[in-house]
């Protein structure tokens, strides 16, 4: 049976994309011979001798299969079962773990914290954590943060220290969803370590299976001391895989010269050319800045359902006149132009 995917690059989701060569090239490489399972093979000591190398520290590293389960064990690891998790109200671990913090967590209560543009507004973390301050309420524990966040947005360094800073008046531990970090990276030209654990981040969930690789997410922990028995957490979770070597060696394929930010760097470029495209075209307004790999539009519905019919995938967002239009690490210049092209016609 033949199987046949679609070849023109798509925006509906940058999960859309198939695997970077350099992740590819890796995973064929891995696949050659034996290797101890369970985590106890040379590639996964280099993928995680590699991210401490990124992050300029010494932290601990585990893999897991995908963002849920990073998000989901990783809020576990910071909270009690009567402890609550503070997020964006746009925030993934609230709209899209199917309440996983809450299960993995064994009943961590979510609350979430209004902020324009998928930001957190800071003054609001006050608010929420004194909301109620009794013994019949769940106490605060956790602040977690998207960067980028589900809007495309950017937390700068200021924003993000004012918000930590926030966060540890109330004894706040703080986690990072950073499904698409290599995004924020590459748009905000820092180092990795300052817009984590310098700017007081405890564990990350660093991201990659939108940036080239198939599977496979890294929990960075930067506080040591809350990765304790997060091992035990994995297994039990079912998410040690026994041939961990072929989800470990695509991160080395990615990071040893340097190709998960190239990555990022294309995929926003990318949105930016198709924002650029869009902008000022009538009837078409868009939602939110353009900061990294993004583009979120507001369309007439008979717009949107004539690009469906002509072929386009994208998911319409937060209003259903509303648009998400993602960009891949493989997304071509002619296709954003022809999309541009057919909204300009059709408009």
């Amino acid at each position: 049976m033949k199987i046949h995917t679609d070849n023109r690059r798509q925006f509906g989701s940058d999960n859309y994309a198939g695997i970077c060569p350099e992740a590819f090239a890796a995973l064929a490489e891995a696949n050659r011979g034996h290797a101890v399972g369970y985590g106890n093979d040379p590639w996964t000591e280099k993928a995680a001798r590699l991210i401490r190398d990124v992050f300029e520290t010494e932290c601990e590293v585990f893999f897991v299969f995908n963002g849920t389960a990073a998000n989901s064990l990783s809020l576990a690891s910071l909270c009690a079962p009567y402890h609550s998790i503070l997020c964006h109200e746009y925030a993934h671990v609230e709209t899209a773990e199917c309440g996983g913090p809450e299960f993995f967590s064994g009943g961590s209560k979510v609350q979430l914290v209004p902020g324009a543009a998928g930001k957190i507004d800071p003054a609001a973390i006050e608010k929420v954590v004194k909301k109620r301050l009794d013994l019949h309420y769940p106490k605060p524990r956790a602040l977690s943060l998207t960067q980028a966040t589900e809007a495309g947005t950017l937390y700068s360094l200021a924003e993000l220290r004012t918000l930590i800073d926030a966060a540890r008046q109330f004894d706040l531990r703080v986690h990072m969803d950073g499904a698409r970090f290599a995004n924020a990276v590459a748009a905000l030209g820092v180092k990795p370590a300052e817009i984590t654990w310098r700017a007081g981040v405890d564990v990350l969930s660093f991201g990659s299976t939108k940036n080239g690789l198939a599977v496979g997410e890294a929990v960075v922990f930067f506080n040591r001391e809350l990765a304790r028995e997060f091992d035990y957490r994995c297994k039990q979770a079912g998410q040690l895989a026994s041939k961990m070597r072929f989800v470990t060696a695509p991160w080395v394929g990615i990071l040893q010269d340097g190709a998960w930010l190239r990555h990022a760097a294309r995929a926003n470029a990318m949105a930016q050319r198709l924002e650029k495209s869009l902008r000022g075209l009538p009837e078409i307004k868009l939602a939110f800045p353009c900061q990294t790999n993004s583009v979120f539009v507001e369309m007439p519905k008979p717009v949107i359902e004539a690009l469906w019919q002509r072929g386009w995938k994208f998911y319409t967002h937060v209003s259903p006149g509303q648009c998400r239009l993602m960009c891949s690490w493989d997304t071509m210049e002619e296709e954003v132009d022809q999309f541009a092209a057919d909204v300009k016609n059709l408009v």
